[in-house]
């Protein structure tokens, strides 16, 4: 759950595009605690990108979804990065 709320932070600037796009047709209802709604609720009010606790919990469910498919690919600098520190380290 964490990685999806990694996911999230990095791409608050352009959450509301991404949850526009991801929207698929017809809603279905469902329920979550109180407590929870007004957390969400207070992140939003807090950190902004989300128009709607709704919108919210649309786009961390389908991040939540996706990423059993998706595959994360290190850029080569990253990659690079990663190794300077394991050596930094004494890994490698």
């Amino acid at each position: 759950m964490f990685r999806v709320y990694d996911k999230l932070i990095s791409k608050r600037q352009y959450s509301l595009n991404v949850v526009r796009r991801i929207s698929m047709g017809e809603k279905v209802s469902i329920e979550i605690s109180r407590e929870l709604y007004e957390k969400i609720k207070k992140f939003i009010e807090e950190q902004g990108g989300f128009e709607s606790v709704e919108e919210f919990v649309e786009f961390v469910l389908n991040e939540a979804v996706s990423e059993e498919t998706e595959e994360y690919v290190m850029s080569k600098e990253e990659e690079e990065k990663v190794k300077e520190r394991l050596r930094s380290l004494g890994y490698i």
